[in-house]
């Protein structure tokens, strides 16, 4: 259903090559007719030259890394792009592609509701049908980490997230994931196999994969280095660093987490077909009700979905219905 180039910096592969891909995986497995084939893009000079070529191999959706249309702010995030070389970019994307997908990332430091409302209405005039939207997240280890770069805050992040979450709607883009938004019907197939619990090949250095294998469920990661995964590759056929069997309760509960992100919610039924677990073992009744009572989560027959509040405080929500895995 979907074959989706990221990770690192494809679009600077030779466009051929991303034609001779795009023919391997149709050769390997069966296409679906509408078939989705995206390219993530930086909106570099260097890039978008190639935005026509790669439509002709075959892609037929690019995700632009514009992040944002402040130069400060590009600096600090350590892009090589400007403001201007985005706007070009994103210009010329919606010009080639028919789906074009902007990424962007607020709540930086300092990032005002009236700067973050200016910079999101501008990235809308240009009528993508696809916005992923994230909240910049200091993690531990990263350079904005050791120097002691302070997020957002919870109070400050929920407001710019309630705003992004107006604005949006306003143009018809509204959130079917938490931090991605799309006109119906224009939802990304490859991210929504992802939050659905589908199966996923993972093919290049550090790729991860999600495969159902001989009645089992299998969770593998491809080599992170290149030299080392293409060498892998040379020797024995193909570049898998690590292979895990996923039992039930581990698999449920990826499903679980995804799910609830997705405006559409989760099917707990589904997810008992899918795992063999039953929602029962996963799920603490009662907090799950104190969290339905809380306006914090809606059940509609077997699907659960969560609330604007709910989608606030989704991490602590989740963590507070997991039962203990203890039976």
């Amino acid at each position: 259903t979907s074959i989706f180039f990221g990770g690192g910096t494809p679009s600077l592969m030779d466009p051929s090559t991303t034609a001779a891909l795009i023919d391997a995986a149709r050769a390997h497995w069966a296409s679906a007719d509408d078939l989705e084939v995206t390219l993530e893009a930086n909106p570099s000079s260097a890039e978008k030259d190639r935005f026509v070529a790669y439509r002709d191999a075959g892609v037929n959706r690019l995700s632009l890394g514009v992040q944002s249309l402040d130069d400060d702010a590009l600096q600090f995030l350590g892009r090589r792009h400007d403001a201007a070389e985005a706007q070009t970019a994103m210009a010329q994307a919606c010009e080639i592609f028919k789906r074009v997908s902007f990424d962007l990332i607020y709540a930086r430091p300092g990032q005002t509701e009236a700067q973050w409302r200016s910079e999101l209405s501008r990235v809308l005039e240009f009528n993508s049908d696809h916005l992923s939207l994230y909240q910049l997240t200091i993690e531990p280890g990263t350079p904005f980490f050791q120097h002691a770069v302070s997020d957002a805050g919870e109070d400050h992040g929920a407001a710019l997230f309630e705003l992004t979450q107006e604005l949006t709607a306003e143009v018809s883009l509204p959130a079917y994931e938490i931090s991605n938004h799309a006109q119906p019907g224009a939802e990304s197939h490859h991210n929504l196999t992802y939050w659905r619990g589908g199966d996923y090949a993972g093919i290049g250095p550090g790729a991860h994969s999600r495969l159902t294998d001989d009645d089992c469920f299998a969770a593998t990661h491809q080599i992170h280095d290149p030299t080392r995964w293409l060498d892998a590759v040379e020797k024995h056929g193909d570049g898998t660093g690590k292979r895990r069997i996923l039992d039930g309760r581990e698999r449920a509960e990826e499903i679980l987490m995804t799910g609830l992100r997705l405006a559409e919610g989760l099917d707990t039924t589904a997810l008992s077909v899918a795992t063999g677990f039953a929602p029962s073992k996963l799920i603490d009744s009662d907090r799950l009700n104190h969290a339905i009572d809380g306006g914090l989560l809606v059940r509609d027959g077997a699907r659960l979905r969560t609330t604007p509040a709910g989608r606030l405080i989704l991490n602590t929500l989740i963590g507070s219905i997991l039962r203990a895995n203890d039976i």
